[in-house]
């Protein structure tokens, strides 16, 4: 391999942005001492990793007329978030915080594939053979289809990838990758950006679908730079708190199909087990008629959820009262808090006031407000709110209850749980004939309040 004449720059570790000289602060993302020196050679490929570049143009007509079929995996929430199963030549990133599950997601779906007689390569850098092995063991059976190599170096990994004629190529993980034509470390941002270019031509010239595994850093980001997600096809993100069971397996980005869907897990003593039907799957021990409680039903991607919202509002021993949120925007519970001083008059001056979502779950949507306001008058006036009842709804300002997408799913599938009473924003609603629940219409937070505990 013929290299030519080095080059010297200066890559910064956090966002990759690159300089001729060294900085103290990177001019892009204004961290400091962030920017590392780094050699670049231009490398003459030779072998299958330098393809030819002999595409030539096509019709559109000619193209539909050979239709892509997917590669489902048999883990239909899996299946679900990517659109239908995994594209032929396709490259997936998979992100998550460390212990969360994303090797055990992978190496599930690749023993899953080499039981349909598609042979897969699965490739780790941080374990050995005989630990993934053993991980393997506990997951369940597999055939010789899969195989299993410890490896880091990009170049040898593609020659056996290419060698073997895998279907499915899973990388764990694009950090610990490296190529030696860069005289930078494993898990820099040059050599993640080299690492995954290689990978990308592979998948799109040989057919080879490949998933990777990528590391999140302290601020809840991918590590590596931000290119990195724009070079590849897909990026699901495997969300969840480790003190809890669950795992929430979300689409940030998807060429392939929408990113609305998500799929939802639980995690078992024989790894991650898929939750067909998770309405009604956060509210198992919930306790009825306790003040503080409210129920209100909110969307993971197109699914409606029913969670339990938890507020307590007591006397603070302090000048400054605290505001805690768990699971909620922090920024969002003073809000509603205001509101209810301005429009409602309650004084929660005087209160600490700390809201907790069940489950480990992470609400971000709107209709989320109106039950967080009604969990926190609850508790205030020590009123428990009634079992049957499900609210939801966006609160604005000016104290308005706001109407918010999928309502009629909302409470379709929380009358299917055993709710009766429906406290929703005015909106006109097409609900099934054999509907008996009662739906109240609410304008503003004075009417929600009034009818939640009249």
């Amino acid at each position: 391999m013929a290299k030519a004449k080095a080059n010297t720059s200066f890559v910064c570790q956090n966002c990759g942005y690159v300089t001729a000289s060294w900085l103290g602060k990177c001019p892009e993302c204004g961290s400091w001492n962030s920017l590392a020196e780094q050699m670049e050679s231009k490398v003459k490929e030779k072998g299958f990793v330098s393809f030819i570049e002999s595409s030539k143009p096509k019709t559109i007509s000619s193209i539909a007329s050979r239709p892509v079929r997917r590669m489902e995996t048999g883990i239909h929430e899996f299946d679900r978030v990517l659109g239908g199963g995994i594209v032929p030549g396709s490259l997936v990133l998979l992100s998550g915080d460390p212990g969360i599950g994303k090797s055990t997601v992978l190496l599930d779906v690749a023993m899953r594939f080499s039981q349909k007689g598609i042979k897969v390569l699965y490739v780790s850098g941080e374990e050995s053979e005989e630990q993934t092995a053993m991980r393997a063991a506990r997951l369940g059976t597999c055939t010789d289809d899969l195989l299993i190599m410890t490896a880091s170096e990009i170049n040898g990994i593609l020659l056996q990838a290419d060698h073997e004629k895998a279907g499915l190529l899973i990388v764990d993980s694009i950090q610990t990758m490296y190529t030696g034509d860069l005289e930078t470390s494993a898990g820099s941002v040059g050599q993640v950006r080299e690492c995954t270019a290689r990978l990308l031509k592979f998948a799109k010239t040989t057919g080879t679908a490949v998933l990777l595994i990528g590391h999140m850093t302290k601020d809840g980001s991918i590590a590596g730079p931000r290119l990195l997600e724009h070079m590849v096809d897909t990026v699901l993100q495997l969300e969840g708190d480790r003190s809890y069971a669950y795992r929430v397996l979300r689409a940030l980005k998807n060429r392939f199909g929408s990113t609305e869907e998500c799929g939802i897990f639980s995690m078992e003593q024989g790894g991650l087990a898929e939750v067909a039907n998770p309405a009604g799957l956060f509210l198992e021990s919930r306790e009825n008629e306790v003040s503080g409680s409210a129920v209100g039903g909110c969307m993971e991607g197109n699914r409606p959820v029913m969670v339990e919202f938890q507020a307590l509002a007591a006397r603070t021993p302090y000048g400054m009262p605290r505001r805690t949120a768990v699971g909620f925007d922090y920024n969002r519970v003073h809000m509603l808090i205001a509101v209810l001083e301005k429009r409602m008059g309650l004084d929660f001056g005087t209160c600490d006031a700390y809201v907790n979502v069940v489950g480990g779950m992470k609400v971000n949507e709107p209709a989320a407000d109106l039950p967080v306001l009604a969990a926190l008058v609850s508790s205030y006036r020590n009123r428990p709110i009634p079992g049957n009842m499900l609210i939801f709804g966006e609160i604005g300002l000016t104290g308005e209850v706001r109407r918010v997408p999928a309502m009629e799913r909302r409470i379709t599938d929380a009358y299917k749980l055993g709710f009766s009473k429906f406290i929703v924003p005015d909106s006109r609603l097409r609900l099934s004939a054999d509907f008996k629940g009662e739906v109240i219409k609410v304008k503003t937070v004075e009417e929600a309040l009034q009818a939640v505990f009249s």
